[in-house]
């Protein structure tokens, strides 16, 4: 299967070595604020370093950099050099790291982490990546192992190829108009987000800005043109910047992609306002980010515009499907499946004997299908439309409550600046619905939240329990932590 996915690629005309698209744009200053001979330069450094570890087998790297310009030239060459490179967050925690650590056990890192690494934790030799690959034949020599909590807060990796990720650019060049994509960047390059964003910039003869987030929330970088630029935001950083007066700036977009998390109508809403050509999108890291996005144009049209992810970009294929794996009808809900070009090969697992987690076809003649954990549907000119999470889903004295829906009231009352509802164990109703909010100011008591809440929601969707706190567990992205949002609730709760 992944030898004929490499012959596949290698006819691709998107399909390059990694070096090679360096040196075809050695002469440019495409990293805008970095210089490119710097950049060349460290990369040729980490070759040099990459080609004296072992070649009895495929080295592992750790790339856990800070610096933009260093993490991308240890990535291009850790790839060039047909080692195993998997990317890391450098503000996990010490028990975060202590768990990657013990799933990957490099045999380089780069990056400073010296002063929570074991020794203990490297160089173990009973645990080698290519031995968790005899289930399948002769697998891609470099493996891009991406991080992805879920979420479940568990740390796992997703395992693509460089031409996974290719594939996903091709795709978005495409639906795009085949321009070059000048990124400008506030999302971590460790993320599938922020990675194909430089992904895209540096194939397709795109320019690049990298800024941190909190960096521009403070002002830098309005200076840059923004007009011929894509920027991706999760929608807690849209709402800061539309809250700190950045909305005009963002108006001047090319692109403003929003993806990560799911939008509330109230947000939408402003950003039609302002006229933000926002392109709300549909992806994960298994995707190698999305497969499907709305164009700007479609959400700005008319009176109401256009609410939806998008329709599914060239390199994929999106069915809606049922318990029994049959596709569903236009407005029908079901479970959102994907095909893709750009699909990951699996979870990266330390077990030789442990098979790849990797949602394999079920159905004939396909090359590989994931089923999400997302339900949905596709309305009659072919949008998709996001209904909520399966895994999310709260039953409550046997009602199906989906929290999206919930929590998107909540929102609109604009007495709550976040939520996020969670079904607990109840004994008469089997699951409570109950709210854990952040209230927008200090006068917010819950009793003004429910009176707004109620009679916008079915009796049996209201929340029965509600919890006030003052921030709620998101990560860089905006991703909950539900696990610990439940553990918040039920110690609130018992107090």
């Amino acid at each position: 299967m992944v030898e004929a996915l490499k012959s596949k690629y290698r006819q691709d005309s998107y399909v390059q070595q990694p070096l090679s698209y360096v040196q075809q744009r050695s002469g440019e200053q495409w990293l805008i604020g970095y210089d490119s001979q710097q950049l060349n330069q460290l990369i040729e450094q980490y070759c040099q370093q990459f080609s004296q570890l072992s070649q009895e087998k495929a080295p592992k790297i750790l790339l856990v950099e800070q610096s933009p310009l260093k993490f991308i030239a240890a990535f291009l060459a850790a790839v060039s050099s047909n080692c195993h490179v998997f990317l890391g967050n450098p503000y996990w925690v010490k028990p975060e790291w202590q768990q990657v650590l013990n799933q990957i056990h490099p045999d380089l890192i780069i990056g400073e982490l010296a002063s929570i690494i074991e020794p203990s934790t490297l160089n173990n030799k009973h645990s080698t990546l290519n031995n968790q690959y005899s289930i399948i034949n002769n697998p891609p020599s470099a493996l891009i192992m991406i991080p992805t909590g879920g979420s479940s807060g568990k740390i796992r990796f997703a395992i693509h190829t460089w031409e996974t990720l290719m594939a996903s650019v091709a795709g978005f060049h495409q639906y795009f108009g085949n321009k070059p994509v000048n990124s400008f960047c506030v999302l971590p390059l460790y993320h599938v987000s922020g990675l194909m964003q430089f992904m895209r910039s540096l194939t397709t003869g795109g320019r690049m800005v990298i800024l941190p987030f909190k960096a521009l929330k403070a002002g830098e970088g309005r200076d840059i043109d923004p007009k011929e630029f894509f920027i991706s935001l999760v929608p807690t950083q849209l709402a800061k910047l539309i809250n700190q007066d950045a909305a005009d700036w963002l108006s001047r977009f090319r692109t403003v992609l929003l993806g990560g998390a799911p939008a509330w109508e109230s947000l939408l809403t402003q950003a039609k306002q302002y006229h933000i050509p926002l392109a709300l999108t549909y992806g994960m890291t298994e995707t190698a980010s999305g497969v499907v996005t709305l164009k700007p144009e479609d959400f700005l049209s008319g009176n109401s515009g256009n609410n939806s992810c998008g329709q599914v970009l060239p390199h994929a294929k999106v069915t809606i499907r049922n318990g029994n794996g049959e596709i569903l009808k236009a407005n029908q809900t079901g479970v959102i499946t994907i095909e893709a070009k750009s699909l990951f090969h699996g979870y990266y697992s330390p077990s030789k004997n442990l098979a790849l987690e990797s949602e394999v076809s079920k159905f004939p003649n396909r090359l590989q299908t994931l089923q999400s954990d997302d339900l949905g549907y596709f309305d009659q000119q072919g949008y998709l439309y996001t209904v909520g999470r399966r895994s999310n889903k709260i039953i409550t004295g046997g009602e199906n409550v989906f929290p999206a829906e919930v929590e998107q009231v909540i929102r609109g009352t604009g007495l709550v600046s976040d939520v996020c509802v969670i079904g607990l164990p109840d004994d008469y109703w089997g699951q409570v619905v109950t709210a854990v909010f952040v209230p927008s100011s200090d006068q917010v008591s819950v009793a003004m939240v429910q009176q707004k809440v109620e009679g916008n929601l079915s009796k049996f969707k209201c929340p029965k329990d509600w919890v006030a706190v003052e921030s709620l567990p998101r990560n860089g992205q905006g991703k909950l932590n539900y696990q610990q949002v439940k553990v918040i609730a039920r110690d609130c709760l018992s107090n």
